[in-house]
């Protein structure tokens, strides 16, 4: 997450082009690849812009709107065919707290993230890895050989079990693995497996150093054998980074009205409405209902990731960033969002069981207040791992997820350091189901 040229930018790295050389597979073979998909549409009219959890439609009809322009994430070839409704059928995004294969990291190597302050960041991700590894294997993407080795030995300083760590040699921009990494899907019948549904990567729609990024989610599909859905819709692959949705594992996903529906500002897929995003949700994720809120937190330059605001913690229940000071710049809209979700359903019509979670007091550094939340916690199989911030309300956070977690201990990590890359815990890791 490079800084930093305006309020709020960052990940402006040097380097946007190809790929890189010297990738190493620890688990070689072909991947099945799917590629191409058949337009996806809306109704004509305007998407309703109530607070409503969506049911999303089964057919809608094609929409020709064009809004503000947006990079692309390029269409792949035409040579693969597109991904049946059967070859799709009973694929789904699993809730984070579901049993994990893997947890991917790719580790740090953009000093433009965290600008004057990248010396602790591997020692933090170490840190990170250590906490993990007890209960699942980590998979970190590295540049080259060079950089492999600098990350083995602070993982060797710290007691990590080297055991537990399996290094894949692919060339990334930056580290960010839960926005550009493969969004896995499970199938339990008629046999259980695991697949990638693949969307694109565009850099948030804000910065022009993504194509290495772009790429892993085919590298990871290859090195792994995995099938891989390609989400391509008018001819070009649907973009959708991983922090700004969240799922319950059920039928049900969280996301946010400011990064997806914007028509103006960081749009990821200009023209498309509410009904034609959450057909592609239903297509690709399995999800069959879209809860929207509203915008996001202060300092978070996705534009509205969901991951810094709202999740889920249970099937039925998400933590609520919560503001009690009227004077800051969350609280208008975090009262927004507070009011939506008493309006929200669930897959089967339920309400939804919202717990507030506090925000910790501002976190500014060279006068650009950062995106410090303790909703961009990560549930690993060891430990739910949440980011803290030499706050008074580090306490409370940790102790509201401790008494909603009963099967897992909560651990915090430092992240004062990690958010002046404007992201933490979340942000840095992606999980891959187990078969």
């Amino acid at each position: 997450m490079a800084q930093k040229i305006g309020a709020g930018d960052r990940r402006l790295g040097a380097g946007g082009g190809g790929l890189g050389t010297g990738e190493r597979n620890v688990v070689s073979g072909d991947a099945q690849l799917g590629a191409g998909e058949q337009e996806l549409g809306s109704e004509d009219r305007e998407p309703d812009s109530g607070n409503r959890g969506l049911v999303i439609p089964e057919s809608p009809e094609p929409s020709t709107q064009r809004l503000a322009p947006s990079p692309q994430s390029p269409a792949p070839s035409s040579q693969h065919p597109a991904p049946s409704p059967q070859s799709l059928k009973r694929y789904r995004m699993p809730a984070e707290w579901e049993p994990h294969e893997a947890t991917w990291i790719g580790w740090p190597h953009n000093l433009t993230d965290w600008p004057q302050k990248f010396a602790p960041i591997p020692w933090v991700y170490g840190e990170i890895v250590r906490q993990i590894v007890p209960g699942e294997v980590v998979r970190i993407l590295v540049n080259s050989q060079a950089h492999e080795e600098k990350a083995r030995r602070i993982l060797k300083r710290i007691g990590v079990d080297s055991s537990r760590v399996e290094f894949f040699r692919f060339p990334t921009d930056r580290g960010w693995t839960r926005d550009f990494g493969p969004i896995f899907v499970r199938r339990d019948a008629p046999h259980a497996d695991v697949a990638i549904a693949r969307f694109g990567f565009t850099g948030w729609a804000k910065y022009p150093n993504w194509r290495k990024d772009c790429q892993v989610p085919e590298r990871v599909a290859r090195a792994l054998c995995l099938r891989m859905f390609d989400a391509v819709v008018r001819g070009r692959r649907f973009v959708l980074e991983g922090g700004s949705i969240d799922s319950n594992g059920r039928g049900t996903l969280l996301t946010t009205e400011e990064c997806l529906l914007d028509p103006w500002t960081q749009v990821r897929n200009p023209g498309f409405r509410r009904e034609e995003i959450a057909a592609v949700f239903r297509r690709y994720l399995g999800v069959t209902n879209v809860l929207w809120l509203g915008k996001g937190i202060a300092g978070d330059d996705t534009h509205g990731h969901v991951d810094d605001l709202c999740r889920f913690v249970g099937p039925r229940t998400v933590v609520l960033c919560q503001e009690k000071n009227p004077h800051d710049a969350n609280y208008s809209p975090l009262q927004e969002n507070w009011e939506r979700i008493k309006g929200l359903r669930l897959e089967d019509g339920s309400k939804v069981e919202a717990v507030p979670l506090p925000m910790p007091s501002p976190v500014y550094l060279n006068g650009q207040r950062l995106p410090a939340s303790y909703a961009n916690f990560y549930i690993s199989n060891a430990a739910v791992l949440v980011p803290t911030f030499n706050d008074p309300r580090d306490r409370i956070a940790l102790g509201t997820l401790a008494d909603l977690f009963h099967d897992r201990p909560v651990v915090g990590i430092h992240a004062v350091d990690l958010v002046w890359g404007l992201g933490t815990l979340h942000c840095l890791t992606q999980q891959q189901p187990a078969p």
